[in-house]
């Protein structure tokens, strides 16, 4: 057995007992649901994703509705993170990674992950200068991406 798989069978496990925690079944939808976020780098809306399964499974009988709950009780367990985007909604990930950061593009969306370890060690070091126990972090860095920078300047 690979180390995915049984990274994803922990995964799995866990969520099937936030599922019984909280009063819902673990249905074939949702699992495929887990499966679309485990299997993907990218980060996704609500509509996104629903799309996104659609598209692998037409006969998958799933609604907008259980995609809507399923990830907000993910985030709400720790199992998922997301970036708001105000007016557009939230973008989803598996909360999975190792901590990271984001550069996000303000005319297109799209979301480039970082590491710095100078910025971590600088964040720790203010932290403890204000005498803060710092417990985690989120940055999003905004800005246009080369991409549509370029076409702006044509």
């Amino acid at each position: 057995m690979s180390t995915k798989n049984i990274e994803y069978s922990v995964l799995l496990d866990r969520f099937k007992q936030i599922l019984k925690n909280n009063g819902l079944k673990f249905t074939k939808q949702r699992e495929f649901l887990l499966r679309a976020l485990y299997n993907n780098s990218e980060h996704f809306t609500s509509e996104k994703l629903y799309l996104h399964i659609k598209d692998k499974d037409p006969s998958l009988n799933i609604g907008v509705a259980t995609v809507y709950r399923t990830l907000n009780l993910l985030e709400e367990a720790g199992m998922v993170t997301s970036i708001s985007f105000g007016v557009q909604g939230k973008k989803f990930e598996l909360a999975t990674k190792p901590h990271h950061d984001h550069m996000i593009c303000k005319n297109c969306g799209k979301i480039v992950e970082f590491e710095d370890t100078t910025i971590e060690k600088r964040q720790a070091a203010i932290a403890k200068e204000h005498h803060f126990e710092l417990t985690g972090h989120l940055m999003q860095l905004y800005g246009v991406c080369p991409t549509c920078n370029k076409k702006a300047n044509k």
